[in-house]
């Protein structure tokens, strides 16, 4: 896949997946918390599974984080689980976010010439 199979502002190297368990979403606020974050730029999709009580949300992480999406569900009138899986992965993807923000700003620099102190160095 290329960055023009997502939608705008999602590149592929930077694209995650993330499933949270969630407690007190009904129907109606489900529908305002999904559209409230598919319209969010870095979001490549959103979903709730009403059987197991989870949101999946494929997203760039350069552009958006954990805390983001935790603020929204409140906002709506829901909360993560208070499981210990769900606090585990909560560390675990807050992690891999930073690391790919990271990873993302960082501008990589190679130089494999010789210095030209060092003896056997010439220049062409």
């Amino acid at each position: 896949m290329s960055d023009l199979d997502h939608r705008f502002g999602v590149k592929e190297a930077n694209l995650v997946v993330r499933y949270l368990k969630l407690e007190g979403i009904t129907p109606k606020n489900r529908d305002k918390l999904v559209s409230s974050i598919d319209l969010i730029v870095g979001i490549d999709s959103v979903s709730y599974d009403e059987s197991v009580k989870t949101l999946k949300i494929a997203y760039d992480a350069s552009h958006c984080d954990l805390d983001l999406f935790e603020r929204l569900i409140q906002a709506q009138g829901g909360a993560l689980s208070l499981g210990v899986w769900t606090k585990v992965k909560e560390g675990f993807y807050k992690y891999v976010d930073q690391n790919v923000k990271d990873n993302a700003e960082h501008d990589p620099y190679c130089n494999n010439a010789l210095p030209k102190s060092l003896p056997g160095s010439r220049k062409r």
